[in-house]
């Protein structure tokens, strides 16, 4: 923990991750794979779902943000009571090429969306705002919320010591990949506090979204259109 104490959670950590950069292909797809890991026992997925479904009438569409390569979309298809349409969007084509069916992939960034306002009924944005630093964040914000009719769902980390302190220990056995080690570690100290969450959205010029404390160390916000 001493070590935790000495680097600070105070504010948010502005380095930015290796995986946002050109990273080899064997070496990306080990850290997707890790992505993926912490998706299905970390990654709050459920409450996730919980938090997704009453936007999802039938024929509903769905876009997934940053989705890596496309685990979530996939985990919410396959629980939803009635079919909808599911976009993965990432900036990078190895990530959404392994994105599984019946996940639509579609590469861009989010700062040239290729899609009209009120597209979507559900946009959600999993692992992904922490990317972003706080001037950054109110534009990114107001865009995906531009983009739907029902809800904007937010699941990302709730920033922590005793989180950090513990991925520190646990994260070199977990891992294949030494970039998800250290990713992993910066992505806890880029995550959020829920003021800061509310602030963000606040900022953007939208009401403040709900926002749930969720096992073990995740925020969920959902911010209605």
């Amino acid at each position: 923990m001493s070590a935790a104490l000495s680097i600070g959670f105070r504010e948010r950590a502005t380095e930015g991750e290796i995986l946002d950069q050109e990273v080899a292909e064997d070496e990306a797809r080990r850290s997707l794979a890790d992505i993926r890991l912490v998706n299905r026992w970390l990654g709050g997925r459920r409450a996730l779902r919980r938090a997704v479904l009453p936007y999802l009438k039938p024929g509903a569409r769905l876009l997934d943000v940053g989705c890596g390569s496309g685990d979530l979309p996939a985990f919410l298809a396959d629980g939803a009571p009635e079919p909808f349409l599911a976009v993965g969007l990432d900036r990078k084509a190895l990530h959404v090429r392994e994105a599984p069916f019946p996940v639509r992939p579609v590469v861009a960034d989010v700062r040239a969306l290729p899609f009209a306002p009120r597209t979507f009924d559900v946009v959600t944005a999993s692992l992904f705002l922490h990317h972003f630093d706080a001037p950054e964040l109110p534009a990114v914000i107001s865009t995906l919320h531009g983009l739907c009719r029902g809800a904007l769902v937010v699941n990302d980390l709730h920033r922590s010591a005793v989180a950090w302190g513990f991925s520190r220990l646990f994260f070199p056995f977990l891992f294949q990949s030494r970039i998800s080690v250290s990713d992993g570690l910066l992505s806890i100290r880029r995550g959020f506090r829920p003021r800061e969450l509310q602030d963000a959205f606040a900022a953007a010029g939208l009401p403040r979204p709900e926002i749930e404390r969720r096992f073990p160390y995740r925020l969920v916000a959902v911010a209605e259109a």
